[in-house]
């Protein structure tokens, strides 16, 4: 195991925008994992059918692509925190529109404009924005594990989201409840002071070293990674944890409740997992770091559907979830080291909203084969085949730029 690797780690010292921006983001990952594990059952309820429930889910990633980009390139104009108010808005309108309507045109809409997670996971500005924040706070040998806790901590509001939506016997009340919490992060984007804006007041960048290797900057860099981004969103999108709960509905007949636990325990797994990788990227750099922990995960993700009994599925998506993230703070950790100072809001957000594109579609060539149940274990597999050829691509591209 690898996780004892990580008592040793330093700890960062938390100013006040830190401790608020650490408290949005598990407000907004509670929010993400509250309305994850219910949410296509809940679209399933109001007579939405197999194929509109994925276009629905698509949606909320297409129109997620045009907003995020929009503010997160434009956020250190806009406001930095303005622009946060702006996404936690968003949640709160998205949540309001399926709460009140069964009427498949304005759930469309509200999918398009609003921010849903059907995920579990990041949507919307917020992440590019928080972390460049966040970076900003930090010197570099303390950023990667600066961000690996700030993810142990929307692990573990993402766990608690889904082990609280089961307490529910309304789904409609989880939706709305997903709106209040995008009201409660409004108020504490609010609270952010001036600081978290952009730093070097406009003037040009000086060029940044990172472990002794010269920084990268520019279109082409964020292009190819963009590119590997969308990729491995992707094949993560035909498996996005509202889909995967409704695979366990379907397989095995289980409840919202019994869903909420199992996922309960993969994201706290996941979110530990995340602490030891600032420790392994200190001995063998990002990019490695970022490999060598997802090319088993995926292995595991394939073998999933393949588990003959609810225990083996449950046990090997479980193993899957204790090494999948590690590569998460390490991946935002590397954008962040191969951009100048005043790209990083951008970087950030390109590249997050290439992984949101790339999810975009997945959804819709889901959840069909997901319904079939003679077909669905496709998803699974094509996902985790996908994230491999994506791990062995950006080892490829990234051999002469491993920073730490």
């Amino acid at each position: 195991m690898l996780w004892p690797l990580v008592l040793c780690e330093p700890h960062h010292k938390m100013t006040r925008d830190t401790t608020l921006l650490f408290a949005t983001r598990a407000t907004r990952l509670f929010a993400y994992g509250f309305l994850s594990v219910v949410l296509v059952l809940y679209l399933s309820s109001i007579q939405l059918s197999e194929h509109r429930i994925g276009t629905l889910l698509s949606l909320t990633l297409v129109g997620d692509v045009a907003i995020s980009l929009y503010l997160t390139t434009h956020a250190d104009r806009i406001g930095r925190r303005r622009t946060l108010v702006i996404g936690a808005v968003l949640m709160m309108i998205a949540a309001l529109v399926f709460a009140s309507t069964r009427d498949f045109a304005l759930l469309l809409l509200a999918a398009t404009i609003g921010v849903i997670s059907p995920s579990g996971n990041e949507v919307g500005p917020f992440l590019a924005v928080e972390q460049v924040a966040l970076a900003q706070t930090a010197s570099t040998e303390e950023r990667t594990s600066l961000f690996a806790w700030y993810n142990l901590t929307g692990s573990f509001a993402t766990a608690l989201g889904a082990l609280s939506a089961g307490l529910f016997t309304s789904y409609r009340s989880i939706v709305i409840g997903y709106g209040i919490l995008g009201a409660i992060m409004a108020v504490l984007f609010a609270r952010l002071s001036p600081r978290v804006e952009r730093s070097n007041g406009g003037q040009a960048p000086s060029p940044v070293r990172t472990g002794g290797a010269p920084v990268l900057h520019g279109k082409r860099i964020i292009a190819r990674l963009s590119a590997l981004f969308a990729l491995d969103s992707f094949a993560g999108g035909l498996v996005v944890q509202s889909i995967v709960a409704y695979w366990f509905y379907r397989r095995f007949g289980l409840s919202p409740a019994i869903i909420g636990t199992i996922f309960f325990g993969a994201n706290v797994l996941a979110g530990i997992s995340a602490l030891a990788a600032a420790r392994i990227a200190k001995r063998i750099g990002l990019v490695n770091t970022m490999v060598f922990t997802h090319l088993p995960s995926n292995i595991l993700l394939i073998l999933v559907p393949l588990m003959p009994r609810l225990d083996l599925a449950i046990a090997v998506l479980l193993a899957r979830f204790s090494i999948s993230q590690m590569d998460v703070p390490t991946r935002q950790s590397y954008v962040i080291a191969v951009v100048d100072e005043s790209e990083r809001t951008a970087a950030a957000g390109i590249t997050g909203v290439a992984r949101t594109m790339g999810a975009a579609l997945a959804p819709v060539l889901a959840m069909p084969l997901i319904a079939s149940l003679g077909h669905d274990w496709i998803p699974f597999v094509a996902a985790g085949v996908l994230k491999i050829v994506y791990d062995l691509a950006l080892l490829w591209s990234s051999r002469s730029a491993n920073v730490h």
